[in-house]
């Protein structure tokens, strides 16, 4: 058989989209994942609140393998998979990892040997979720909250920006496996004033809007691969307008 006949087009095979959103608390990571069709969550935290959502509490890794494999196997009307969040599942991961090497901590093994195990098992939970998306055609939304880090970037000098809460080998990995990485954040501007005698004070203002970096900036991480703009409202409405249509 001719190589050639084995060519096709990347339209030919529109897949649902990953997600990673990551954002200051309470800007309403949650809120938005649960605006997306017939979503189902993996509680790993309590960030649900009074949201009216289907989903079931995540206690450990084994847990979180099991609803994976469920949704798979199982008849069920689900079209995505909320995560909730994954940086509360990072500790379970590493749990997992010392439950099934006989350490006392992730640290145990020295020279990031435990974080080494932990991102085996990130695979596992990448792949789960990957074989939903690819043969249950779910939409995938990991939610992870954000940490601010100093960023020595090679060209210039070092700033501060906001990261994905997770250890940088479990952060790649989730980056990688994702097809938008969403940052949530309020809308903020800063007004100059004069203190007198040639001095200024910069303060924040900000006016409550919610909004979507879909973008990398020096401030934050985000990237897609949908054109989308590079900032939009923090709603369904408006991220759905770019993503594919699967059903």
């Amino acid at each position: 058989m001719s190589f050639l006949s084995k060519l096709v087009r990347s339209t030919d095979n529109v897949q649902p989209p990953r997600i990673l959103l990551h954002g200051v608390a309470g800007v309403g990571k949650t809120s938005l994942a649960a605006k997306f069709p017939n979503p189902v969550f993996a509680l790993v935290e309590d960030g649900a609140g009074m949201l009216d959502i289907t989903g079931a509490p995540i206690k450990s890794f084994n847990d979180m393998l099991q609803m994976i494999g469920s949704l798979y196997d199982e008849p069920h009307d689900f079209q995505t998979l909320v995560v909730d969040s994954v940086d509360w599942l990072e500790p379970l991961i590493w749990q997992e990892a010392c439950t099934l090497n006989k350490w006392d901590s992730i640290e145990t093994p020295g020279y990031g040997k435990g974080y080494g195990a932990a991102t085996d098992l990130w695979r596992q939970f990448t792949d789960g979720v990957n074989a939903l998306r690819s043969e249950r055609g779910m939409t995938i939304i990991n939610i992870a909250h954000t940490d601010v880090k100093r960023f020595d970037a090679p060209d210039t000098d070092p700033y501060d920006r906001y990261i994905i809460k997770l250890h940088k080998a479990a952060s790649a990995l989730l980056m990688e496996h994702s097809d938008c990485i969403l940052f949530a954040n309020y809308r903020v501007s800063t007004v100059k004033s004069e203190l007198g005698f040639g001095q200024k004070k910069t303060r924040a203002v900000g006016s409550g809007e919610r909004i979507l970096h879909t973008v990398e900036r020096p401030s934050h991480i985000a990237k897609n691969r949908y054109s989308m703009k590079d900032i939009l409202p923090l709603s369904y409405e408006a991220l759905a307008e770019y993503l594919p249509v699967t059903r």
